[in-house]
């Protein structure tokens, strides 16, 4: 049998709408509380493990419910710089998505 690990880091706001997708459709997921890089948010790490021939369904479930989408963030002062480089406004950063790892699993066992 051919298995592959798929790792998927989406965001909190998108993964009960992902998990709800993968259960009905019979597809099992490990859910793992992360927190993303750069604007600090809430972020689950799924591990999906399928069969070869699920991975393309899988990622089309990720494309459904991951949505990237635009959020306005006010950012302090960048790291090692003076407080001249604060910028006051809000900026518009892409969030949302999700990134995906796919790994071949050289041996999968249920005990």
């Amino acid at each position: 049998m051919d298995v592959k690990l798929i790792i998927a880091i989406v965001q909190d706001q998108d993964v009960n709408r992902l998990l709800e997708k993968l259960l009905d459709n019979g597809i099992g997921a490990t859910k793992l509380a992360s927190t993303g890089g750069f604007l600090k948010v809430g972020s689950t790490t799924l591990l999906i493990g399928v069969e070869n021939h699920q991975v393309e369904e899988v990622l089309g479930y990720l494309r459904e419910t991951c949505k990237a989408r635009k959020q306005l963030v006010t950012p302090l002062a960048a790291v090692g710089r003076s407080i001249s480089a604060f910028i006051p406004q809000p900026v518009e950063v892409k969030v949302g998505g999700a990134t995906v790892f796919i790994i071949d699993v050289e041996r999968f066992e249920k005990v």
